[in-house]
């Protein structure tokens, strides 16, 4: 698994956390993570390696909790908190962040009220009509994500 590998589970763990509306602080400590993993020259796997919990706390924004995840992810492949926020908010669900005028608010809300979990089912949720709906999504905006979709 590369940095990079790593950094993108980060920042997916901060954006489903986001979309759940959880702790701004704990979702920017992931980020920041994952920013400084993204651009560590030396692999984290080499690291966890050859110093274990103590060399991964030496790059900046990993702490000790981070330091674990990484472990297991290299042990596992997974670490509980991501097991355990997938099951409650489904991954598929941050697709949808690549439409216009759709941020996490408005994903979380499509989520919860509309039980939009994923671009297929956000496709038909827009041939039928729903954006009319959801709070937030005035005409000029349901018509850029309809152009989009049919772009997509």
């Amino acid at each position: 698994m590369t940095n990079a590998e790593i950094a993108r589970r980060f920042y997916r763990l901060a954006a489903l956390m986001e979309l759940r509306g959880d702790d701004p602080f704990r979702l920017r400590s992931y980020r920041n993570a994952a920013e400084a993993i993204e651009v560590w020259p030396t692999p984290m796997g080499e690291i966890a390696k050859e110093e274990g919990l103590a060399g991964l706390q030496t790059v900046p924004g990993v702490g000790k909790a981070i330091a674990g995840k990484i472990i297991d992810l290299f042990e596992r492949g997974t670490f509980d908190a991501w097991e355990r926020i997938i099951a409650e908010t489904p991954e598929t669900l941050l697709d949808l962040l690549e439409f216009p005028g759709i941020g996490p608010k408005t994903a979380a809300l499509l989520h919860q009220k509309f039980k939009v979990s994923s671009v297929e089912d956000f496709k038909k949720f827009v041939a039928g009509g729903g954006l009319v709906l959801v709070d937030g999504i005035g005409p000029k905006t349901a018509e850029k994500i309809k152009e989009s979709l049919q772009d997509g």
